[in-house]
């Protein structure tokens, strides 16, 4: 793969899109080709997808069919936008990835960590990203700063998953530092519980290190 795939992970209210955003700046400003994706969404076909999983109307979806969908719109937006982009030679900077599975369905929801991970390697065709940061958060801090979102961003409605109880969310915390244990050589683990440049800082200082070696 000639591209470089990174991924953004942590609860909800971490503040990882804002890092995200940040990062890509930065990249672009070095000169890189950087591209910027989310999921779920990403593509025409993600996105419908999307709406479907997030909509809060959809309370009575079963468990399998959320896995399910979530891996459909990661088949779609892998396939048809990452793995072009990286063999573009670019990097890939994504909003969540297959660590998101793992923590909201395996974690959060219960379903068997093995059948979610091997139904999302079938769905990603085994694609990992190079590097995770993964922004944690105390599940309090996660929520006031949801219910901080709904009340000051117009529009900004909680979406289903983010209107779950307070202990699917530290179910789900739980899940992605178990993630970030097993993980150490790909998962950089950061207190988000900062100022944004403070993270800024430790983020792109790591990214330029993992730049350096790996377009040596």
């Amino acid at each position: 793969m000639k591209g470089l795939f990174i991924t953004f992970e942590g609860p909800d209210g971490a503040g990882k899109t804002t890092q995200l955003k940040g990062l890509a700046a930065q990249l672009q400003a070095q000169g890189h080709e950087v591209v910027v994706t989310r999921e779920p969404g990403g593509t025409a076909i993600s996105d419908q997808i999307r709406e479907v999983l997030l909509s809060p109307n959809n309370r009575e979806m079963v468990d399998q069919a959320e896995v399910l969908l979530y891996a459909a719109s990661r088949a779609q937006h892998v396939h048809e936008l990452i793995l072009p982009a990286l063999e573009a030679g670019k990097i890939v900077l994504c909003d969540r990835f297959i660590d998101a599975s793992m923590a909201y369905q395996a974690f959060g929801l219960g379903v068997d960590e093995e059948t979610v991970r091997s139904i999302n390697r079938f769905a990603s065709s085994g694609l990992q990203p190079r590097r995770t940061y993964m922004l944690d958060v105390p599940v309090e801090i996660s929520l006031t700063r949801l219910g901080r979102r709904q009340q000051t961003v117009s529009g900004a409605n909680l979406d289903r998953i983010e209107l779950k109880t307070a202990e699917y969310h530290r179910k789900v915390r739980e899940g992605f530092q178990r993630i970030a244990e097993q993980n150490k050589d790909r998962v950089v683990l950061i207190d988000a519980n900062r100022p944004e440049e403070e993270i800024a800082k430790d983020i792109l200082s790591d990214c330029n290190r993992l730049l350096a070696s790996f377009f040596a």
